[in-house]
C-alpha cells in the first residue's frame, strides 16, 4: 500500500515537472548540442553547403582581435553590477526607514525595470545627446564648458552604456534588498544602539552581513544577466561608435544575424558560456570567504 503511494506520488511529480523539463531539452539542451556541432563547420545561414573545417572557427577567434575588443567591453560593461548592488542596499536601507511617500518611491525606482527595452534606449539617447541633451545642458549651466560627449564619442560610450544599465538594475536590487532587510532581527539592531554603535558601524558591521547571501545572489544573477545582454546596446549604439560598446554577446548576435556566419557564431557563443561558467565558479569559492549563512 503504502509503496503503491509512493509510486504515485513520484509519478505525479514526473508529470509536473514534465513541461519545463521537455521546454528545457528542446529550447536549450538541443540547440546547445546543435551549436556545438556547428562550431566545426563553416556553415552560413541559408546556405545549403556546409563543410567540416575542424578547429579553423577556434584558431579564428584566437587571432580575432574584435573578440578581445569586446571581452575588454564586456569586463567593462560587467562593472556596472556591482555599483547597481550596493546602491541598491543603500536606497533598500533609506527606503526602508519611515519616510514620507514611501511606497510611492519604491515603485519609481522599480519602474525602469519593467519598462520596455526600447522605451529606456529612446529615452537615455535623448538624454545623454551631446549638444541638445538636458545632461549636458545641466552640465554647461553649472560650469562644465566641455562635457562629455556620452554616446557620440569612442572615449566615453561605454561608460555612458554602464551608467544606463546601474540605473536599468537599481530598481530590481533595491527591492530584492527590502524583503532581506525585513528578516533583520530588529532586538538585535537595538542592542547595537544600546551598546553605543553608531548608524554607520550597524550598517557595515550589522547589516551588511546579515544580507550578504542576498548580496551574493544578486551578483551571481546580476553578472550572468549583463554578460548575455545585448538588446539594450543593440537598441542604442548598434555597437558603435566605432566598435566601443561591443560586447561578447552583442558580437555574437552580430555574426550570426548580420553576417550569417554561424559556424563563428556559435564558437563566439560557446566562448561566452565558459566566461560565465569562470565567473559563476570564481564567485562561487569566493563567497565562502564573506558570505554569512
Amino acid at each position: 500500500m503504502n509503496n503503491n503511494w509512493m509510486r504515485r506520488q513520484r509519478m505525479l511529480g514526473y508529470v509536473f515537472i514534465g513541461p519545463s523539463m521537455l521546454g528545457v531539452l528542446l529550447f536549450f539542451l538541443i540547440p546547445a548540442a546543435y551549436s556545438l556541432g556547428l562550431m566545426f563547420t563553416d556553415y552560413k545561414l541559408m546556405n545549403p553547403n556546409v563543410k567540416f573545417v575542424g578547429l579553423d572557427n577556434i584558431v579564428r577567434l584566437l587571432k580575432d582581435d574584435m573578440f578581445y575588443k569586446s571581452m575588454k567591453n564586456t569586463a567593462l560593461f560587467l562593472l556596472a553590477v556591482p555599483v547597481s548592488v550596493v546602491l541598491g542596499f543603500l536606497v533598500a536601507v533609506v527606503l526602508n526607514q519611515k519616510i514620507y511617500l514611501k511606497k510611492l518611491l519604491r515603485g519609481l525606482y522599480f519602474m525602469p525595470y519593467i519598462t520596455s527595452g526600447v522605451a529606456v534606449a529612446f529615452v537615455w539617447m535623448l538624454l545623454f545627446h551631446p549638444k541638445q541633451g538636458p545632461i549636458n545642458g545641466l552640465l554647461r549651466s553649472i560650469g562644465v564648458d566641455n562635457p562629455p560627449g556620452w554616446l557620440s564619442t569612442t572615449t566615453s560610450s561605454m561608460f555612458a552604456i554602464d551608467i544606463i544599465w546601474i540605473w536599468f538594475l537599481l530598481g530590481y536590487n533595491m527591492i530584492i534588498y527590502l524583503a532581506a532587510l525585513q528578516e533583520v532581527s530588529q532586538e538585535l539592531l537595538e542592542a547595537a544602539k544600546m551598546d553605543g554603535a553608531r548608524p554607520g558601524q550597524i550598517l557595515r558591521s550589522i547589516i551588511w552581513p546579515l544580507v550578504s547571501p542576498t548580496t551574493f545572489l544578486l551578483l551571481i544573477t546580476g553578472l550572468i544577466m549583463t554578460i548575455k545582454t545585448f538588446g539594450i546596446i543593440q537598441a542604442i549604439t548598434q555597437g558603435g561608435p566605432g566598435s566601443s560598446t561591443t560586447i561578447l554577446s552583442l558580437y555574437v548576435y552580430q555574426n550570426a544575424f548580420r553576417y550569417y556566419d554561424m559556424g563563428y557564431a556559435s564558437t563566439l557563443s560557446w566562448a561566452l558560456f565558459i566566461v560565465i561558467l569562470i565567473i559563476t565558479a570564481l564567485q562561487w569559492v569566493g563567497q565562502k570567504r564573506w558570505v554569512h549563512y
